[in-house]
Parts: C-alpha cells; structure tokens; sequence
C-alpha cells in the first residue's frame, strides 16, 4: 500500500462520515444532541432540527459543532407537521445540498393507563413518534432518488419496539409501528440505494428520564433490568448510528441494533 493510500484510509477511518449530509430530528438535547455531535465528529455535515421552543439550544449546538470544526445549520420544524417538514428539506437542500443521512430520534413519552387515556394523549405520542418519521422519511428519500445519491435513514426505536411497557401502550405502539415501517421501507428503498435500520435504546441516561433517575427506588427498579447493571448513555447511542450510517455497514438494512446492556435478556422478555 502506497503512503498516499495510507493516508486516504486513515481518514476514512478518522470520519468515516466526510461528505455526508445529515438531518437529525430533535436533534437540541439527549440522544439527539449526542447524534449530532457524533456524526459531525465523524466528517457530515448536521442539520439541528428543532422546536419553536428550542431555538436557543439549536444556535448553541450548532456553534458547538462549527467551533469543533464541523458544519451545522439549525433549522425549526415540527416533525407531525406535512408542511413544515416538507419546507424543512427543502431549506436544508439549498443550504447543505441533498440530505443522504437521516437520523429520526425526535421523540415524546408519557406514562398514563389506558382506561385514563385521552385521544389528544394518543395522538401527541403517535404523531410525533411515528408519524413523524414517515413524513421524514418520505421527504428524504424523494430527495435522495430525485438527486440520485444513495443514503441511509436511521430509526431510533427502543428496546420497547419488542418489550411491552404497563402505561405507556401509546408510547410502545409507536416504536413497535416505526420498527415495522421501518423494515417495510427497507425491502422498498434497497434498490433504490436506501438503506433503512433502526437503533433501540434501552435506558439512557437523558433528560426524558430525570424523574427515574433522581428517584432512588425507581432508579435501583429500572438498574435490576439490566444485566449490565447500569444505564447506558446518550454518546454510546450516537456511536451505534454512526456506524450503522457509515458504510461500515453497507450489506445492513432492515435491522434493529439494541443498545441495551442487555436489557432484552431480563427473565420474561421473549
């Protein structure tokens, strides 16, 4: 191997993401921020999705990662939102080119039983969690085969796209119904160069788990379900979709990467 070809592979190895365009939704805390810091680490450049709310958070990050180095916009949508996500792809492509990563993690959960469970409760979960990914995914993949560039969609599930969860069946509903969507556009997408996986989390440490995880009782509750016999944190998550979007991971499509300490093995899980 020449000097030259040393060289070009061991920056391949140091961002194996270099000219890759990457969106990733409720990208300002948790897991999200973890993404996008990750994979502009890793050489893509990141599109911050955000919230109205959120608009502070998505400034900061993005100069975050440009002070690293990197390249970031920031750009607001709300991800059930036809039209504001159509709007969304359409700016990212004229500021960063056509996305050809997308990281769909924006996300909601609340705990409240069936029988006390309002149709307004469903739908926020639903919308966000599910509907939101299938109208990302529709507009990057119609981006992606418009331009002609191959891409990958990556789909944060959870370990509760298999793991039943008392008080959150909206919540799991939605996860078990992306990871199924998910598989379905992956048989659809593959010819097209589209490769379409999914990462579950188990629990990590993020701001959706504050409550858990200031609780002593819960907290020692949730740590006996897993084997590892702690809770994982949000750079670990970033760390698997990096790899399952690079192409390191080029023959994977249609898979669910659990990144759980185990928490699948608990007795009773099947």
């Amino acid at each position: 191997m020449s000097d030259s070809d040393t060289t070009e592979a061991e920056a391949t190895a140091a961002q194996p993401l270099a000219g890759r365009r990457a969106l990733v939704t409720g990208a300002t805390s948790g897991i999200g921020r973890a993404c996008a810091q990750r994979l502009a680490a890793d050489g893509a450049t990141v599109v911050v999705n955000h919230r109205e709310h959120s608009a502070d958070d998505a400034d900061e990050l993005v100069a975050e990662l440009e002070a690293a180095g990197g390249r970031a916009i920031a750009l607001v949508a709300d991800v059930s939102d036809e039209a504001a996500v159509r709007k969304m792809f359409v700016d990212a492509a004229e500021q960063v080119g056509v996305i050809d990563l997308l990281v769909n993690n924006a996300g909601v959960e609340e705990q409240v039983e069936l029988m006390d469970m309002s149709l307004d409760q469903w739908h926020t979960v639903i919308e966000t969690n599910l509907t939101g990914p299938f109208l990302c995914s529709r507009e990057a993949a119609r981006g992606m085969v418009e331009a002609g560039v191959p891409g990958v969609i990556v789909n944060i599930t959870s370990v509760h796209e298999r793991i039943p969860w008392p008080g959150f069946s909206h919540y799991c509903a939605s996860k078990g119904g992306l990871k199924l969507m998910s598989q379905t556009l992956a048989r659809e997408l593959a010819t097209k160069g589209i490769r379409v996986v999914q990462v579950a989390p188990g629990a990590i440490v993020t701001p959706i788990n504050k409550d858990v995880l200031e609780d002593e009782e819960k907290h020692a509750e949730l740590i006996a379900q897993v084997p590892m016999a702690r809770i994982g944190e949000a750079p670990e998550i970033a760390a698997a979709v990096s790899w399952m979007a690079s192409d390191q991971a080029s023959y994977v499509t249609g898979e669910t990467l659990f990144v759980d300490g185990g928490m699948q093995l608990y007795p009773g899980v099947t």
